[in-house]
């Protein structure tokens, strides 16, 4: 994989090699070691160790180990916790806007996704986090979604009638209810387990993910539909954020804008590669049109432009990136 970091396991050092005074940060994320928003959390931790010579240290969670999404979010508002990388879907249940961002077919190319996420609307954004206690340190993404089935699909079939696992983002659960299915909010960890027992027959998640935790095996196509960018959303606790020095919030913003950036380009790259993995591993990878999801994609927009009247801004910054 691009980017190879350190594990978070080998930050402790950190805490052991820090001179008296030092502050101690701590970061929190519901993705494994493995995955690319980690290897970069624990690279910023090394970054943030080094520009001040210990001064400040930054302590890795991931996997969820300080608690789901929502419990990370309490701990944000109070000031028990520094930084998160969160996925934009939390923040999506507290205001709709965000959850604009993961329109359906918006953009073509994990490349376009990263620009448009760059953007003056998605950037603009951030301005509402300060209502949720939080504050903005810029904008990562996952593999752009695609879809995956446990049973065969009949050609010129749809997704309609298949149990779907998706985030509970109102946007995309409305999405695949329009499409037929029968969208299931699942956490990230029983994933495995519902899939491989036949308590869910798909699952919307991307190349990385697919390959790394073996779905593929399980799974009797993916569907390449490249139909939605999964954000994920730097933000630091607001609360703390005040107690800094105006020195170390300018380093924190610069340390973790560049990290936010490298994200975003690493992962063109990162969907290719996993996208080559899964076809060499055997998987049964095909590239269907918006058809598959039936008339979900207009219907989606007809909606939810007159619910977030901002998508229709967004929809103006992703056509010029388009063509």
């Amino acid at each position: 994989m691009a980017f190879l970091r350190p594990t978070p396991l080998a930050l402790a050092l950190f805490a052991l090699a820090s001179p008296a005074g030092a502050e101690d940060l701590r970061i929190g994320l519901i993705t494994p070691p493995p995955h690319q928003w980690t290897r970069s959390a624990s690279h910023l931790a090394g970054e943030l160790n080094t520009a001040t010579d210990g001064r400040l240290s930054l302590a890795v969670f991931p996997s969820g180990q300080l608690g789901n999404e929502a419990q990370m979010l309490q701990q944000l508002q109070s000031g028990a916790l520094d930084l998160a990388f969160l996925t934009v879907g939390e923040l999506s249940n507290r205001d709709e806007n965000f959850g604009i961002l993961t329109a359906p077919y918006l953009v073509d190319t994990a490349t376009q996704a990263a620009t448009l996420l760059e953007g003056p609307t998605a950037t603009g954004l951030q301005d509402n986090l300060a209502a949720l206690g939080l504050h903005g340190l810029g904008y990562g993404m996952a593999g752009m979604r695609i879809a995956l089935l446990s049973k065969p699909l009949k050609e010129g079939g749809t997704v309609a009638g298949r149990k779907i696992r998706t985030v509970p983002l109102a946007q995309q659960l409305d999405f695949w209810t329009r499409a037929g299915a029968a969208p299931t909010p699942l956490p990230l960890p029983d994933l495995f387990d519902a899939y491989a027992n036949g308590q869910i027959d798909g699952m919307q998640l991307d190349f990385e993910g697919t390959f790394d935790n073996r779905f593929h095996d399980y799974s009797a196509v993916v569907l390449d539909t490249e139909h939605m960018i999964f954000p994920m959303v730097a933000v630091a606790s607001a609360r703390k954020w005040q107690s800094y020095s105006a020195e170390d919030r300018a380093l924190i913003t610069r340390l973790v804008a560049a990290e936010t950036a490298q994200i975003r380009a690493a992962y063109p790259q990162i969907d290719a590669d996993y996208r080559a993995k899964l076809i060499e591993a055997g998987a049964n990878v095909v590239k269907p049109g918006p058809e598959i999801f039936g008339d979900a994609v207009t219907g989606w927009y007809e909606a939810w432009r007159e619910k977030t009247p901002l998508l229709i801004q967004l929809e103006t910054e992703a056509k010029v990136i388009r063509e």
